[in-house]
């Protein structure tokens, strides 16, 4: 009799288990998994021409720039080679190079995205080069296995960018800088506290850290939190990402002293606007360099379509003052 009881009891223990890994095993395949090619979606959009969502009707005629050099670039990470558009600026003035700024998309975007394309066009504009990057597993990069790591692995893939400024277009360390959009932004700053030569960062919506990130993710899309910890054991048994290893709460403690901008709309839905006022107290607690922008009545990476001016202006004056130009 005590042999069935402990039968019944390793069933009643095992067959919940069981459940829950396989209902954490589809949420995690579901919430994580990266379309090829953008999901098709922005196919048309290039430097030379790219539109923004209908709704805004803005023309962006103002920002397109010249046909770019397509690149392959070596990530940090050994077998992951990196697709990005190199438009470099050449100054009339006499000073040169000109400074640059690595320009990343957010999950399930490319560089095809209107979100970096404008950006990317308003410092070009305003006489800074940029290269924008497709991180691994979107776009035109190497896939490694279709699946979102939250940046823990992904952004390995911006610092080799940034490498290829260095040894390929020459330029210093002091005349280099990121920016990101969604997770783009989580990546930027991941980057920059693993590499303590780049020189500053701009940072538009990311999360602080992904734990929260991942709650507001399930409660998003309806599923239930407590499946979070099951979510997270699936990516590293399965993909072997550890998505809580290492946040951008964590980087900009590391950041040391050199500059941010933290931009985020009132009105984000997808990561709140929480997560940026955290990111910007816990650089001011530390006693470091931080701007910051929260556009009132925002949403999710939509600031630049809402105040376009007033974000090129803001780009445009943190850039500006904190990448060294060269002298002749």
């Amino acid at each position: 009799m005590s042999r069935v009881r402990a039968l019944l009891l390793l069933t009643l223990i095992a067959v919940p288990l069981a459940a829950y890994g396989a209902a954490s095993a589809v949420v995690w395949d579901k919430l994580t998994s990266v379309p090829t090619q953008c999901g098709g979606r922005w196919t048309e959009n290039t430097p030379q021409a790219f539109e923004a969502p209908a709704e805004y009707a803005l023309d962006t005629g103002p920002w397109t720039m010249p046909a770019p050099e397509e690149v392959r670039i070596p990530s940090r990470d050994p077998g992951i080679d990196v697709a990005a558009w190199w438009l470099p600026v050449t100054p009339t003035d006499g000073e040169g190079p000109a400074p640059a700024v690595v320009v990343v998309h957010g999950f399930t975007a490319c560089r095809h995205d209107h979100a970096v394309l404008l950006p990317a066009g308003m410092l070009h504009r305003n006489g800074f080069s940029v290269l924008l990057i497709d991180l691994r597993d979107h776009g035109d990069s190497t896939g490694e296995d279709g699946r979102f790591a939250g940046g823990t692995d992904e952004y390995r893939d911006v610092p080799g960018a940034w490498d290829w400024l260095r040894g390929e277009q020459g330029l210093p360390a002091s005349s280099i800088g990121l920016l990101g959009i969604s997770l783009g932004a989580a990546t930027v700053l991941l980057a920059a506290g693993q590499e303590p030569e780049v020189a500053a960062v701009w940072e538009d919506s990311s999360y602080a850290d992904l734990g929260a990130a991942i709650d507001a993710e399930l409660m998003r899309e309806g599923y239930p939190t407590f499946l979070a910890p099951g979510g997270v054991l699936m990516a590293r048994v399965i993909s072997g990402d550890d998505l809580v290893s290492y946040s951008p709460l964590d980087a900009v403690a590391a950041l040391d002293g050199r500059p941010l901008f933290i931009t985020h709309g009132t009105n984000d839905t997808r990561l709140s606007v929480a997560y940026g006022h955290r990111l910007e107290e816990a650089v001011r607690t530390d006693g470091g360099i931080v701007e910051s922008w929260f556009v009132d009545g925002s949403e999710h990476t939509e600031a630049m379509l809402d105040d376009p001016a007033g974000y090129e202006a803001r780009l445009g004056g943190f850039f500006g003052p904190t990448l060294a130009t060269l002298a002749p």
